[in-house]
């Protein structure tokens, strides 16, 4: 997650509600289907390999398909991608339909407003509103094929009223985490938060009575400091049992069998031990993320070089496990006072995902809103760049995107 004014962005963006949202998503584009591959995947195995040995059929679907994807596209995705408009507080259209005409391939939500204190499910409430929203857009993008992948934003167990270290005090840091753990004073704070988030997946269906199957990566960002989660507030074996906990509690206890889990630190790690430091294991994960900012911050090839080598491990460590791997949130985010760098779509961030022979199934760009935007729409200055980047032989919007919830013969 961008570390500066999130909350202002983020609140900014889901104000801002389309009064109509298009359905289409025809193309004369045509559909890549994942090749047949020799790995050690198969239609047949596919749950041995899951978190869930009961996931449901679509949620089997989804990770078979998005480990397949990985050998020749890359889905491309953006954050409130229904409701985030750059400079522009209503439309019919994504901000990435309007510049290339069609829909994204991977929507990113966030329980933030869900889970919140001041959400008490009345229809006058506006963090109840903001729920009903983000149910919305993740049917919307169920029914257009789509790829949802959900963030938490989780505010601290004392006050509820920030996800930031640097918002608390140091009793509060040193004690926030631990408190959440089985056996710990905010514990059952934590399992009614839970709750909340089982609900909303358990009633995520279509118009079928379909479950939609989502991606869920908790406690994102954790090599850092900046959440009360970070590093150097908890010890990996602490962290472990919080991931481990959330995941069986979700599973077993609550019956959710429509999620695969996502393990999303930082950029700070660049070797597989590192990032294997906080990893609950293989019986938890489904997805190996990282998220990355940092390299893309005016470091030209020399950091798109240094992502690539990163994403490079985590592309090995998912061949070897057998899980997918993705690059769970980047950008570049261009204001008023911070110009567009040329280049960065379609040369460093698409040479990092795909040199070396990596093998990345999808990448989240952050919200665009009314002051900023990490993707470019029509009449910006960078709009020629992004369009080239999404039109690359790898890059995979809506309309290059495989059937994702459907097992192939």
């Amino acid at each position: 997650m961008k570390k500066i004014n999130f909350y202002f962005l983020l609140i900014g963006c889901f104000i801002f509600i389309s009064c109509s949202k298009e359905q289409d998503n025809s193309s004369t584009d045509p559909v890549v289907n994942p090749p047949t591959s020799t790995d050690a995947l198969t239609t047949k195995n596919v749950k041995t390999y899951m978190v869930d040995a009961n996931a449901t059929e679509a949620t089997v679907a989804l990770f078979y398909n998005l480990k397949k994807l990985a050998k020749t596209h890359f889905a491309i995705g953006q954050q409130d991608a229904f409701n985030g408009f750059y400079n522009n507080g209503s439309s019919a259209q994504s901000d990435i339909k309007k510049t290339t005409g069609n829909d994204p391939a991977v929507l990113g939500l966030d329980f933030m407003f869900i889970t919140d204190k001041n959400n008490n499910g009345q229809s006058d409430n506006w963090f109840y509103q903001q729920e009903k929203i983000i149910i919305d857009d993740a049917k919307e993008a169920f029914g257009k094929g789509m790829i949802t992948t959900f963030a938490w934003h989780l505010r601290e167990p004392f006050k509820e009223e920030s996800f930031y270290a640097a918002d608390m005090t140091t009793e509060q840091k040193a004690t926030a985490f631990k408190s959440i753990l089985p056996g710990g004073s905010n514990h059952n704070w934590y399992k009614q938060k839970l709750d909340k988030v089982a609900s909303i997946f358990l009633n995520l269906k279509d118009a079928n009575g379909v479950l939609i199957p989502v991606i869920f990566r908790p406690f994102h960002e954790f090599d850092g400091n900046w959440f009360w989660w970070g590093q150097n507030y908890c010890t990996a074996e602490e962290y472990k049992t919080a991931f481990q906990f959330t995941v069986d509690y979700l599973k077993n206890t609550k019956g959710v069998h429509n999620v695969l889990y996502a393990f999303s630190p930082d950029n700070s790690y660049s070797t597989a031990n590192n990032y294997l430091s906080r990893y609950p294991g293989d019986a938890y994960v489904d997805v190996l993320g990282m998220d990355n900012y940092g390299d893309f911050n005016n470091q030209g090839q020399t950091g798109a070089d240094r992502a690539n080598t990163k994403l490079k491990m985590i592309s090995e460590l998912a061949i070897s496990k057998v899980k997918i791997a993705a690059m769970t949130e980047t950008g570049y985010q261009v204001t008023a006072t911070t110009p567009a760098i040329a280049n960065w779509f379609s040369t460093y961030l698409y040479s990092s995902l795909t040199n070396n022979n990596i093998e990345i199934s999808y990448v989240l760009f952050w919200t665009n809103s009314k002051d900023g935007y990490y993707v470019p729409t029509p009449g910006t200055s960078n709009v020629a760049d992004f369009t080239t980047f999404a039109t690359k032989t790898k890059s995979a919007l809506i309309n290059k995107l495989p059937k994702m919830y459907v097992l192939p013969n």
